[in-house]
């Protein structure tokens, strides 16, 4: 029986992945497919590729699980460097092959290898998915631009070939070999293989997923609709355009989900009636425990303003946390009495921290880790940031996001909510707000 409606994603991101999981807090478990290929997804997310490749749980090409970074195959005499940022394959000093992570990196799990030839161009990328097979194969010609890439199913055979310069995809399914000519004859294929060709489609892209939606059976049923989230220019998308003058043969209506984008696009002339406001149904974990424990978590020592704040911040204590070693000068600060350091911790540690700890200091330099702001906005966390580091500003308001030359406006606010349940309420409503925020209801109603 096909299924009311799917859920088709442009790639696995994290917007994507709460959009589902939001559908499956108010009870639609609706199919969640992805375009962009992904070895690594979430439990309950299929690949469009994936779909024809078989079951790699059970392949004996694999390991049955992700492989580590010294499970790659290598030449004799060849060795294997790597750190938590990724790997290298060297021969006589020379870098052969560098080795891409999944996420999280500090796991070290292989997602991708790209070998070079002598002139240290990339000539091939191995692809390796979460059973620690190797999947596909990219090929490059002299320029290192992209030629073509097969897939390979759970028993080897060469099933998907995709040709990057014509654009054609050839698939070998069932005892047949069917020929394509763009990505979105090779995904309406799919779909009326799995049998959901007249299922309403959920999307949330103007790129591929709008095509398909735009080639897919009307059945005289506008019953589609794009799930907006990304910022907007000063015009409004010449697709979405099409969408709201009423052109789309399926799609009717549009829900953004970034406050600023909404806010721009109604500034633009689009009509409320037909752009809605719409965010997600985030799996808070806990109540904010109105507690004087707060959170840093960072890879690097260059952390804005740190010796300022703790000691601005004397009724604070500050857990530090990196996945790495920390360095002499970030050691330093366990002078103060306010301060514990948890060098090379792992996620659970870093989980644990952010049940413990009511306010989160997003000032580090550097890339963010383990996506912390997020852990910390789940877990009801008020969150602080200055302008220039944020990591996160879908998730932090204006409002809570300092200048770094504003070190005593940061201060100030941050004493408004210690043991202040009113003022702490009223910053995560805030909070919330700007994240766009849902009820389960909102979803059930769709």
């Amino acid at each position: 029986m096909a299924a009311e409606a799917i859920i088709l994603l442009d790639r696995c991101n994290t917007d994507g992945q709460d959009l589902v999981n939001s559908f499956r807090a108010a009870g639609k478990d609706y199919p969640a497919y992805v375009i962009e290929e992904d070895a690594f997804l979430p439990d309950g997310m299929v690949s469009v590729y994936g779909y024809f490749l078989g079951d790699f749980s059970k392949s004996e090409r694999g390991l049955g699980r992700p492989r580590y970074f010294n499970q790659i195959q290598i030449p004799d005499f060849w060795e294997i460097t790597a750190s938590n940022n990724g790997g290298q394959v060297m021969y006589r000093g020379r870098e052969r092959a560098k080795i891409y992570y999944s996420e999280p990196k500090n796991k070290r799990l292989v997602s991708i290898v790209d070998w070079f030839d002598e002139r240290h161009e990339v000539r091939f990328s191995d692809h390796y998915n979460r059973y620690g097979v190797l999947y596909a194969r990219t090929t490059f010609n002299e320029k290192s631009q992209r030629v073509n890439k097969t897939f390979y199913d759970a028993e080897g055979r060469e099933t998907i070939y995709e040709n990057f310069v014509t654009g054609d995809i050839i698939l070998n399914y069932e005892n047949g070999t069917h020929i394509f000519h763009s990505k979105i004859e090779f995904i309406l294929f799919f779909l009326r293989t799995a049998g959901l060709n007249h299922s309403r489609i959920y999307y949330n892209s103007l790129s591929t997923p709008f095509f398909v939606s735009e080639n897919a059976p009307a059945d005289g049923r506008k019953e589609d609709v794009l799930f907006w989230q990304e910022n907007i220019g000063n015009e409004i998308p010449g697709n979405m355009q099409f969408i709201l003058s009423g052109n789309a043969p399926r799609t009717t209506n549009v829900y953004v989900q970034r406050k600023e984008a909404y806010d721009k696009l109604i500034a633009l002339g689009a009509d409320p009636a037909k752009v809605k406001r719409l965010g997600f149904v985030y799996p808070f974990d806990r109540e904010n425990g109105l507690g004087t424990k707060a959170l840093i978590c960072t890879n690097s020592d260059n952390i804005e303003k740190l010796n300022e704040v703790i000691t601005a911040l004397p009724e604070v204590h500050f857990h530090i946390a990196a996945l790495t070693e920390m360095s002499s000068k970030l050691m330093a600060s366990e002078k103060y009495d306010n301060v514990t350091l948890h060098p090379g911790a792992d996620l659970e540690i870093i989980n644990d921290l952010c049940e413990k700890c009511d306010i989160y200091f997003d000032i580090n330099h550097g890339d963010e880790i383990v996506s912390s702001v997020r852990l910390a906005f789940l877990q009801n966390q008020c969150i602080f940031a200055f302008d220039n580091v944020a990591h996160n500003r879908l998730l932090t308001p204006k409002e809570h996001i300092f200048a770094a030359s504003d070190l005593n406006g940061m201060v100030a606010e941050v004493k408004k909510v210690l043991g202040n349940r009113e003022n702490t309420e009223e910053f995560l409503k805030v909070q919330r707000e700007w994240a766009l925020a849902e009820e389960k209801e909102s979803y059930m109603s769709l």
